[in-house]
């Protein structure tokens, strides 16, 4: 018996070897893109981890780091992590290292992944499998986001019922920094998306208001290394965002209930100057306000519909691949 165990060990082994590498040869590659600015403390074990996740799915894919113009030793433990690392000498914005890591890549699947060990790389199998029906899969971090600062939370609340309304669909996570996309869902919005902190936001935006299939997965939020680089006055530019984006993508959103609002004081101010008997500019201007609105928004529509459509037809043909 002993001599046939040693007869079949050698001839199963390499089969079964040959069957993983077709196995993932058939599975998507990944490209997982990490931006870090001042990240040294957290930006190798978050490699690290990653790498850990996908070898064990037996998948081809790539990290790139992208230092941020770090003014610590980011670039250097990043290096050390064995990651491809593109540096720029300046801190020119996370929107703008994220294109250009997307950029600097070749695969069938883009991930995006936070430098500061707030997001699990635990998550990304379950997500790669989602884009085999969806265009983006994001890592939701939950209503309460327990580890996200008491003072953000009202701002966070806000922006995201704000975008959901505009969107007409609840967004779980408007700004999450866990991601993957279809490369190809990804690229045709490359052009609109801004070098700043509000590109996940344009991005989810892009999708929902293009109807394209975006899915969210449950995730634990952890405690982030270093220090956060949003500030309070990012909220502002992130209510104007949204409305941009709206009104580009879905300007009868905007315009729509715009024009009601001054139609309706408009007629109510003429009502009650009939009893007054005496028509006054504010009634007419108000009907003659909303007459303009509606027509600017139809003419916006057309732009928009016209402008995107070819877009849109890609993006349908090719989620209708397999």
């Amino acid at each position: 018996m002993a001599d046939v165990g040693e007869l079949k060990t050698p001839v199963r082994k390499p089969a079964a070897r040959a069957a993983k590498k077709a196995l993932a040869a058939d599975l998507p590659s990944l490209a997982v893109v990490i931006p870090a600015y001042n990240e040294e403390g957290a930006v190798r074990a978050t490699v690290v981890e990653v790498r850990k996740v996908l070898e064990a799915l037996g998948i081809r894919y790539e990290i790139c780091v992208v230092n941020d113009g770090s003014k610590d030793n980011t670039r250097a433990e990043a290096e050390a992590s064995g990651a491809r690392v593109i540096h720029f000498e300046d801190n020119v914005g996370y929107g703008h290292a994220l294109k250009a890591g997307i950029r600097a890549t070749q695969s069938d699947l883009v991930a995006i992944l936070d430098a500061d060990g707030t997001y699990p790389a635990e998550y990304l199998p379950e997500m790669i499998r989602m884009c085999g029906y969806s265009d983006m899969a994001v890592g939701d971090r939950g209503a309460a986001m327990a580890n996200v600062p008491f003072v953000r939370r009202p701002a966070k609340w806000m922006l995201n019922n704000l975008a959901s309304h505009l969107a007409r669909r609840k967004i779980n996570d408007l700004n999450s920094g866990l991601r993957v996309f279809r490369r190809p869902s990804l690229e045709r919005f490359i052009s609109l998306l801004p070098d700043g902190f509000s590109f996940t936001t344009t991005i989810t935006l892009c999708m929902l208001a293009s109807n394209l299939k975006v899915d969210y997965l449950p995730i634990k939020y952890g405690v982030r290394v270093g220090h956060s680089k949003i500030r309070a006055a990012h909220f502002f530019n992130f209510i104007l965002l949204v409305v941009r984006l709206t009104v580009y993508f879905q300007p009868l959103r905007v315009f729509l209930p715009v024009g009601a609002a001054m139609f309706a004081i408009g007629v109510l101010k003429g009502i009650y100057d009939i009893f007054k008997m005496n028509l006054s500019e504010t009634a007419v201007f108000g009907v003659l306000g909303a007459i303009m609105v509606w027509s600017l928004g139809l003419l916006a529509d057309m732009v928009s519909r016209l402008h995107l459509h070819p877009s849109v037809q890609a993006g349908e043909d090719s989620r209708a691949r397999p």
